[in-house]
């Protein structure tokens, strides 16, 4: 009888680059395991679930052996728990294997006297797009076998390698009855959707992916994600355990650490591929498969084989009819090379009569079904909890407990404190309010408004003498060098109470501001931590709404209240929802004239275009003149949070 597999999918949350601490919080969860009834026999562990997967140039500093971990593994395994009983672990590491690194996920048995290694496997997929650049940091794997285990065959899989379905054929023509998916997915995606899957886009995606490879192939999959936070990037968990026939048995939280605990019965394996015997046809059909790939690679022309037309009855009953080209055709085999056969000029077709009997029913396709970006439209509940676990993680990483946000009165830095008190607790929230000489008393009063609802702390700075006192020397000084100035020094002093008070300022820019370079270089873009800076304004309303900001602040118009009268719709020239729309387009890859050909102003598509396209520079960091093969940023990489 096909026995039952008693597993354990485990969200695990690794401090970055440091491998004994994640060692000991492993084996606190090595202790937790002992407790579970069934006691797990196989622990699923993340993709790099022991050093973080954004190393870049730490990979090589972070790589380790097989045989190094492994050792490392049994130790641990041995001291968090006084039972004699064997586990079996499946994990990703960053590995050095032939002198060469790789990304590479282990199986291995502990706590039999000396630790077995079953099997492991090379990441073949390494994405190198968007936010990855993985192949710049370790090789390609070149394989994928299943192996035996003490309960059956499994076979492993790391991230994009589950995203190609042929992964999963391999490895059940292999055998394979249970694969155990790692991966380390950046969530992403805040829009609403249509399933009830719980979580961002992305979350959903991998969810498809990962049943559509069970119920396909009759096998278990499990899914086993990492949680935090790695530069701003959040991993969202969500781990699952997929039964043969592509139902989910169980689904591991958003955000935080878990164990999903579920028993796999191989029996199931057995039931499914009777009922849809996929696999069957595989095996027998995989030498014509494998032929038919050979060719496809040695780019062999198609050869068109095909019968011409036969002497039975014609379609009117009018008896045999030979045709003799077509008798002549079948005589020289009825094979063509050109790509195209020849078959009859004309085939009968009743007339449609008065009453539209006998026609078919036709569906047309409306616009909105043509390919677009990703919506605008966010689910601002899942925003919140996610931003809301950023700004967690970021502060908990950085030993911070206290932030410090420039309330302004305008929508973005509301949203900001809203979402901080909710994190961090309003007592751990100091809002700042700094007005000028000339701002508007409605920006102070809004401002009010805000640290009233939040009870968070509030200090009052008034930067006029400070400012003015620099401008004496710049009497000549326009509208827009005065209000750098001011910018700035409102940088200065958040910076400075966050000196004394061992706090971090939190930044309040949104997406359309940062694309558009509507702000003041490292002023309003100096804070380390922005949890608004992928949202663009629109959705920043959305979210406003959600959290409850006052209505005064959501509807008035945007304004740097940096010049009397100055509005950000009025310096754009276009308007935040009509921005929003066609910067969504154009980051989603769609040129100019695309956009125009859809029905898009030309006029506001070229303001858009003209305002993205002339502030790249303030967007980056100042350009270093590289003289050395170490230069920082092209060749030395750390990330932000290594």
């Amino acid at each position: 009888m096909p026995p039952l597999v008693h597993l354990a999918v485990a969200q695990f949350k690794p401090r970055k680059a440091e491998y004994r601490a994640n060692l000991y919080r492993l084996g606190e969860l090595f202790a937790q395991l002992t407790e579970l009834d069934p006691r797990p026999m196989v622990l699923a562990l993340p993709e790099t679930a022991l050093t973080g997967y954004f190393l870049e140039g730490g990979v090589r500093e972070e790589a380790m052996t097989a045989g190094t971990l492994a050792r490392d593994l049994d130790a641990t395994y041995r001291s968090a728990t006084a039972s004699p009983r064997t586990l079996d672990v499946t994990l990703g590491f960053y590995e050095i294997w032939n002198n060469k690194l790789y990304n590479s996920a282990m199986y291995v048995t502990l706590g039999g006297g000396e630790p077995q290694i079953r099997h492991v496997h090379r990441k073949m997929f390494l994405p190198t797009y968007g936010l990855f650049d993985e192949e710049r940091f370790v090789e390609r794997g070149t394989e994928i076998r299943a192996f035996d285990t003490s309960w059956g065959r499994a076979a492993m899989l790391v991230c994009e390698d589950a995203w190609h379905s042929m992964t999963a054929t391999i490895a059940a023509l292999d055998g394979a009855q249970i694969v155990f998916v790692c991966s380390a997915p950046p969530a992403r995606g805040p829009w609403r959707k249509s399933d009830d899957i719980p979580g961002p886009a992305s979350v959903s995606r991998w969810e498809r992916l990962i049943r559509d490879a069970a119920d396909e192939h009759g096998i278990y999959v499990t899914l086993s994600n990492l949680v935090g936070s790695e530069g701003g990037k959040l991993f969202a968990g969500s781990g699952l355990l997929v039964g043969p026939k592509g139902d989910v048995r169980a689904r591991g939280p958003l955000w935080e650490e878990a164990l999903v605990a579920a028993t796999a019965d191989l029996a199931d394996v057995t039931r499914a591929r009777a009922d849809m015997p996929l696999v069957a046809d595989l095996e027998v059909m995989a030498p014509h498969l494998a032929a038919s790939l050979d060719a496809v690679r040695a780019r062999s022309p198609v050869a068109l084989r095909y019968d011409g037309p036969s002497c039975g009855p014609t379609m009117d009953g009018a008896g045999p009819r030979i045709d003799s080209a077509a008798a002549g055709h079948r005589a020289r085999g009825g094979t063509a090379r050109s790509g195209v056969g020849r078959g009859p000029a004309s085939t009968p077709r009743p007339a449609a009569t008065d009453n539209g009997a006998g026609k078919f029913r036709v569906v047309v396709a409306p616009p909105s079904a043509t390919e677009a970006p990703n919506p605008l439209d966010i689910d601002p509940r899942l925003a919140e909890e996610w931003l809301v676990e950023f700004i967690r993680e970021e502060m908990e990483q950085r030993h911070f407990a206290t932030a410090v946000i420039g309330i302004s009165g305008g929508v973005d830095s509301a949203v900001t404190a809203y979402l901080a008190a909710r994190a961090l607790g309003p007592s751990n929230v100091i809002g700042v309010r700094m007005p000028y000489r000339t701002s508007s008393t409605a920006s102070l009063e809004h401002a009010q408004l805000v640290i009233d609802a939040l009870a968070i702390r509030a200090e009052t700075i008034d930067i006029s003498p400070a400012v003015d006192g620099y401008l004496q020397h710049a009497p000549d000084a326009d509208p827009g060098r005065r209000g750098n100035v001011m910018a700035r020094v409102r940088m200065i002093v958040l910076f400075d109470l966050a000196a004394k008070h061992h706090a971090i300022p939190l930044g309040t820019g949104n997406k359309t501001e940062r694309l558009f370079g509507y702000f003041t270089w490292h002023a309003d873009d100096s804070p380390p931590i922005n949890p608004l800076g992928d949202l663009f304004k629109t959705q920043v309303w959305s979210l406003a709404r959600h959290l409850g900001v006052p209505d005064v602040i959501v509807h008035k118009p945007p304004t740097a209240d940096l010049v009397v009268g100055q509005t950000d719709e009025g310096d754009f020239g276009i308007s935040y929802a009509r921005a929003d729309e066609v910067l969504n387009w154009l980051l989603s890859g769609y040129t100019a004239a695309e956009l125009v050909s859809r029905g898009f102003d030309a006029e506001e598509v070229a303001v858009v275009k003209k305002r993205l396209e002339s502030t790249h520079w303030k967007r980056r960091m100042p350009t270093v003149a590289m003289v050395s093969p170490t230069a920082i940023g092209e060749s030395y990489l750390r990330p932000v949070d290594y």
